[in-house]
């Protein structure tokens, strides 16, 4: 386990697992050498650095995300609402060139992340004491979104990889943490405590793999221990990125992080919206998902590329740790389906 400080020592990635999130994440000054001795130039700096933070809620009856992205050539924005009852989906993205219109904090610790557009604008706020996180969305008149997370008594997965010879990413989540704040859609505002809404958040930058897939899987919801007492759980898997020497693949129980082995998505990659089985080799998590609607996003220029499926619906199964079973009946969740070129 690393200590929590700079992400770069001598220009240089420190690779393994850490015992806090990063105050000092931003990595845009290595240089990284190729497999033949080659730095990495100004221009590939700039273009290769890659950075996506995500906010995600979920409860019973309304599920949101909105994702702040930065390519280095291009910025973009997506939110959504769904309403699990009526199947009813609000959905809004935006794509912008370069940096423009976007600003994002180096780190999940201090700082804040911000777009605006059109009718769109939306902040990711990263706040060290009390340590927690907190989103606004503002769609025009159609959809407002202020949560806060706060993360007090709770260990976040921090862990930086290799991607390939010469990249990285540094990759920052939580999971199960319950949400404070409202919603308002469709002219209703929502109180997200009174909704039961629990969050999750993804903050990852880096040297990414010119080319690369992933499948993810993340929950937070109310399970009950052996005791009957509940327990918060919050769960984050995925295959293809963060998985060199070191894994992304953990889960939480009452803020405590347990990391669990390698994971396995059997899925329709034609048919995304039939349902999902994910484990974990070491039988750690055992769950079916049962997709309620799809944000897909497509394109193909050549030279970029990009089809990201996220699809959201409900987790039921079990999640083991130490000898006993955490049982999940229809907690809210996400899945991913996702190929880039960048």
């Amino acid at each position: 386990m690393l200590t929590p400080g700079h992400l770069l020592q001598d220009d240089e990635p420190r690779f393994g697992r850490f015992s806090d999130s990063l105050r000092h994440a931003d990595g845009r000054a290595d240089a990284g050498r190729d497999a033949f001795g080659r730095a990495r130039g100004a221009l590939a700096r700039e273009l290769g650095y890659k950075q996506f933070q995500y906010f995600g809620g979920m409860s019973d009856t309304l599920i949101f995300g909105c994702a702040l992205v930065d390519l280095g050539h291009s910025n973009s924005v997506f939110v959504y609402v769904v309403d699990t009852a009526t199947g009813e989906i609000f959905k809004r993205s935006l794509k912008r060139p370069g940096h423009w219109g976007m600003t994002l904090a180096d780190n999940p610790v201090a700082g804040r992340s911000h777009f605006r557009g059109g009718d769109v604008e939306a902040s990711q706020h990263y706040r060290e004491s009390p340590r927690g996180k907190s989103l606004s969305v503002r769609v025009g008149d159609e959809l407002e979104i202020e949560a806060d997370m706060a993360e007090t008594a709770f260990e976040p997965m921090s862990l930086c990889t290799r991607a390939g010879y010469q990249g990285w990413v540094y990759a920052n989540k939580t999971a199960g943490l319950p949400l404070t704040g409202h919603l308002t859609w469709r002219g209703i505002r929502h109180d997200l405590r009174t909704l039961g809404a629990m969050g999750h958040h993804d903050f990852s930058c880096g040297y990414m793999r010119r080319e690369t897939f992933w499948n993810w899987a993340c929950l937070s919801g109310l399970s009950s221990g052996s005791d009957g007492r509940p327990v918060a759980l919050g769960l984050n898997i995925s295959c293809g990125v963060n998985e060199t020497t070191h894994s992304e693949n953990c889960l939480w129980l009452d803020g405590a992080l347990v990391p669990v082995a390698g994971a396995s998505f059997d899925f329709h990659r034609e048919d995304v919206l039939a349902p999902w089985h994910v484990t974990t080799l070491d039988d750690a998590v055992d769950l079916r998902f049962t997709p309620l609607g799809l944000y897909q996003e497509r394109l193909n220029l050549g030279l970029i590329a990009s089809n990201f499926r996220q699809v959201f619906g409900r987790f039921d199964g079990q999640l083991r740790v130490g000898g006993r079973e955490y049982p999940v009946h229809g907690l809210s969740g996400f899945v991913e389906d996702q190929f880039v070129r960048w």
